[in-house]
């Protein structure tokens, strides 16, 4: 069967698919054709089911009813996140007055920092314009999402809001919930849960051949050294990344429960693959 997959040019995401992508995991059952998107790009591509598999952020699962959840795949925090960062420190008070550059509507980092600090003036832009927009003067703040999580002191910004550190306190420890993969339900739970097991055998084949997959990751690294790189996909793909489990499902379900109670998602049902 060929499938169609979608994923974003980030290193954790092409981490994940290394053993997919070269070959080195094969599968009788499929056959890929990957494109290549930004989180937000992909978001918005699944609101109109084009792609078979995709990359989406958790909040975006409010608006794509055609899809169901993988249990592999998923980037989720353990007790970190989203950062805000700015050129100076601030009080909440002042944060919440702030014009804040966000890397897309649909992105759960701007899900979860509307929970954490309701809603807010914002501007959205690519994430990796962001620094430079805080740094800049452009705008007051900025949500930062994937390695600029890390590499905020050297464009110096300072970090003012932890989403993370945030969620890790309101939840008791579940993990935060950020980018996961989806397939369309159409296809059918057997092929669902085929294609899942594929992408498992492929983030275990990256983390059991770390180096080689590190590697192959660099292409994404936007110039970022490979010591950031290496630390980064460690944060982001994880043993939740294999299988979810019960936290991971939790967390997701836990993130909606709160969201609808502020009305910041429309009423939905969620598709989560059949473990």
């Amino acid at each position: 069967m060929e499938i169609s997959v979608g994923h974003t040019p980030d290193s954790d995401d092409a981490f994940m698919f290394y053993g997919m992508f070269t070959g080195k995991v094969t599968s009788s059952d499929f056959t890929v054709n990957h494109v290549i998107e930004d989180i937000e790009k992909l978001n918005r591509k699944a609101t109109n089911p084009e792609l078979d598999v995709t990359a989406v952020s958790v909040h975006a699962c409010a608006y794509i009813p055609g899809y169901t959840v993988l249990r592999s795949g998923g980037s989720f925090g353990i007790g970190y996140g989203p950062i805000v960062t700015a050129k100076k420190q601030m009080t909440i008070d002042e944060i919440k007055k702030c014009k804040i550059a966000i890397p897309g509507k649909m992105t759960s980092a701007f899900l979860l920092l509307q929970l954490m600090i309701g809603k807010f003036d914002y501007i959205e832009m690519n994430f990796s314009d962001i620094p430079e927009a805080v740094r800049n003067g452009k705008v007051d703040a900025g949500l930062v999402i994937h390695e600029t999580q890390l590499s905020y002191e050297q464009e110096g910004n300072v970090k003012i809001l932890d989403i993370g550190k945030w969620w890790d306190e309101k939840t008791n420890g579940l993990p935060v919930p950020l980018g996961i993969n989806v397939m369309k339900t159409s296809l059918g739970m057997d092929t669902i849960h085929k294609f899942d097991q594929h992408l498992q055998a492929s983030i275990e084949y990256g983390l059991n051949n770390l180096d080689d997959a590190i590697d192959y990751a660099m292409q994404y690294s936007r110039g970022k050294p490979r010591e950031l790189i290496e630390k980064f996909v460690k944060m982001y793909v994880n043993k939740i990344t294999v299988n979810m489990g019960e936290k991971g499902e939790e967390a997701i379900k836990r993130m909606f429960e709160m969201a609808k109670q502020k009305n910041l998602v429309p009423e939905f049902t969620l598709s989560i693959a059949i473990k």
